[in-house]
């Protein structure tokens, strides 16, 4: 109960403070095609999760002082995962 009660906090500071991260990334995506100048993007799934996953892990690292075991807590994943997910973007060796 209080993990959801947690969730709900962070989610509502986050609002209150500034745009939705969903926003962010539309805007992103958006400013992108425009840059294409009609071009068509190949690969853009990979490319996007690329570009946010690994500020995401490294955020969630930093933040838990590089605890694997709390980041994959907080990220929702299984340790295993996460450790991958770690050296693929080398964030560790």
């Amino acid at each position: 109960m209080a993990q959801k009660k947690n969730k709900k906090n962070a989610s509502l500071r986050a609002s209150k403070s500034s745009k939705p991260l969903h926003k962010h990334t539309e805007d992103a995506l958006n400013q992108y095609f425009k840059s294409l100048n009609g071009d068509r993007p190949g690969d853009l799934y990979d490319l996007v999760m690329g570009e946010v996953e690994r500020p995401l892990f490294k955020a969630v690292m930093d933040y838990t002082d590089g605890n694997q075991s709390q980041a994959a807590g907080i990220l929702g994943i299984n340790r295993g995962t996460l450790r991958k997910k770690l050296r693929t973007y080398c964030l560790i060796h």
